[in-house]
């Protein structure tokens, strides 16, 4: 799904001669050209920039070699990707926000999480006392929260920005209006959603174009979401909280417009003009614990990022993981991301409507008296009860588990530096892969589900869960971008992930890589995962599955399942003799983009 920015001179003839969206009828036999190269790993001065994309890459560059900060650049990459990753973020849906600012040595985080509404009580998705089906929460308007991405990006601007909205939309805003290549995994994702695509007429005229699936090689035209980012841009993010595009988003929340003979159930939503015009981001402090004598920082609740990654660094801060054998490793790291889940579903959530232990769960304290549970020599079964981080007990085994509960698996990350050393580490999404499948008409962009994120009902009836809807709450998420700094202040690397729950393990996974193994960043990121989120079975991408590591893991008592593909990192590192790396992934979703100001000779 990419058109170098590279090639535009050289592809703009061919963009004139296919589809435009909107528009009546593609031609029988698009023509079609070959993307980009992406490059997973880029080396050089002055900034750089990593994302799944290369022209949301290249869009980050241009306002780097602009003068631009981080902060710039990041808005700029992040509503590129709304255009060519439309299926895991865009300005109908929301994320979380964590920047370096290399002047002052500090972290500073902004939760642009989505909200329910307002009328919103703890049986938002149950009726006549039980759940209703996930689906029926997924594609829906009652799964659709109160955007947070425009908000973030002003937040984000007006703060540490040194360039307009407008100015950092225009990459973005002439990619929608000329057109990106549609890739493999592009299309691959627009069948995965094609049959609930197809029920919503405003979806279906946008994503299937002609009422077929994209072409590969075809050029793709959002001139719809073009008009819009020019409006923001000439309006500011406050015209969609208030006014004709704030309507236009509740009229299809409340009344989704669903095509003539569908079958499906699409249930409404209770958004109102009134939750999207009092929407507000909340500037929270990072969470911070130290690992190898460096200062890790994360995303504090309502995200369970960074007091997860966070707990299960301190739990494995006793183990020599640089010297342990593979086995010993993974197990480790396995046992570790168990316990940090156990604790997280009884423990985290909505700041503003639970009390969250945030300190106690990052204590040291507190992850020795649960990292003595973990045994070479047999595995930990699952659920695991949680531990009380204002009262720990060594080793302490009782108390009642409650399963981690479903969390969809589809954002994107984007990690930039500048000139400066000024850092951002940026993760947004929309939820499920194509959000609630629902495009606000003559918009141009699908509205999330990111509500689902809440339990539909407590995971055990017995044990709190602070994870049930209520008015204005945020619903946890699992989102960890992630900055680490030496003892001075100065930045070692920045990454983070998509993936729902498989966040956390992936961005704890990718730490210990470079951190713990000595790997270089990219092949962090390209090593083979796996995933344990407290439930009886671990998941494992191919290259562990078919790997002689199983079969001594299994001997141990661990269980597992299969997962084709966990996550999909990005990162930037600082050299020490100034250089900066940007690293992507190798394979997974096609491959990411890493690029840099000024390629290293």
């Amino acid at each position: 799904m990419r058109r170098s920015a590279a090639g535009k001179v050289s592809l703009l003839a061919v963009a004139a001669t296919v589809l435009s969206m909107g528009a009546a009828a593609p031609p029988k036999a698009p023509p079609v050209v070959d993307p980009p190269v992406k490059e997973p790993v880029a080396v050089g001065y002055g900034g750089a920039v990593a994302s799944v994309d290369a022209d949301a890459s290249a869009a980050g560059i241009e306002v780097l070699r602009k003068g631009g900060n981080a902060v710039d650049a990041a808005v700029a990459v992040a509503a590129a990707l709304g255009v060519t990753e439309p299926y895991s973020a865009g300005i109908g849906g929301g994320g979380y926000f964590v920047y370096y600012d290399a002047k002052s040595r500090t972290v500073r985080t902004v939760d642009g999480r989505e909200t329910a509404p307002r009328t919103a009580g703890p049986d938002l998705f149950t009726e006549n006392g039980k759940p209703i089906p996930f689906e029926e929460g997924q594609t829906s308007g009652l799964g659709v929260g109160t955007p947070g991405t425009p908000a973030t990006w002003k937040t984000v601007l007006d703060a540490w920005g040194s360039k307009r909205l407008g100015t950092l939309l225009e990459p973005a805003e002439r990619l929608a209006r000329e057109g990106f290549t549609v890739d493999p995994t592009f299309r691959a994702q627009t069948a995965a959603n094609e049959a609930r695509f197809r029920d919503f007429p405003a979806t279906s005229a946008l994503f299937l174009p002609g009422g077929q699936l994209p072409v590969v090689g075809s050029v793709f035209k959002n001139p719809d979401l073009a008009r819009t980012y020019e409006k923001l841009g000439r309006e500011g993010v406050g015209a969609l909280y208030r006014g004709p595009l704030a309507r236009d988003i509740v009229n299809t929340v409340q009344a989704p417009p669903l095509r003539a003979g569908a079958t499906r159930t699409v249930r409404p939503g209770d958004l109102t003009e009134a939750d999207l015009a009092a929407y507000r981001t909340e500037s929270r402090r990072p969470t911070k614990v130290s690992y190898r004598g460096l200062d890790v920082y994360g995303m504090a609740p309502s995200s369970s990022g960074g007091t997860s990654v966070g707990e299960a660094l301190n739990i494995l801060e006793g183990t020599d993981l640089s010297t342990a054998s593979p086995a010993r490793y993974l197990h480790r790291f396995i046992e570790a991301s168990r316990i940090a889940f156990a604790d997280r579903g009884r423990w985290v959530g909505d700041p503003a409507f639970e009390s969250v232990p945030t300190r106690g769960l990052l204590s040291q304290r507190f992850a020795d008296s649960r990292a003595c549970l973990i045994r070479d020599d047999a595995a930990l079964t699952s659920p695991l009860a949680p531990g009380d981080p204002s009262s720990p007990v060594p080793c302490a085994s009782g108390g009642t588990a409650a399963p981690t509960t479903y969390e969809g698996e589809n954002t994107t990350h984007l990690t930039v530096a500048d000139k400066w050393g000024n850092i951002v580490a940026y993760t947004l999404t929309i939820e499920s892969t194509g959000g609630s499948g629902i495009t606000v008409p003559g918009r141009g962009f699908l509205l999330n589900n990111e509500l689902t994120d809440f339990s539909f009902a407590p995971a055990n009836p017995a044990v709190h869960d602070p994870n049930l809807p209520g008015p204005g709450k945020r619903p946890r998420s699992s989102i960890s971008p992630t900055v680490v700094l030496d003892r001075h202040g100065r930045p070692v690397l920045a990454l983070g992930s998509p993936g729902g729950a498989t966040i956390i393990t992936t961005v704890l996974q990718t730490l210990t890589g470079v951190l713990d193994r000595g790997l270089p960043l990219v092949d962090a990121i390209a090593a083979p995962r796996a995933s344990q989120r407290n439930q009886t079975t671990t998941e494992l991408e191919p290259a562990l599955w078919n790997s002689p590591l199983r079969t001594e893991l299994e001997a141990i008592g661990h269980g597992f399942r299969q997962n084709p593909e966990i996550g999909a990192a990005t990162g930037v590192q600082r050299l020490p003799d100034g250089r900066w790396v940007a690293a992507a992934e190798t394979v997974r979703r096609g491959g990411g983009s890493a690029m840099v100001v000024r390629p290293a000779s």
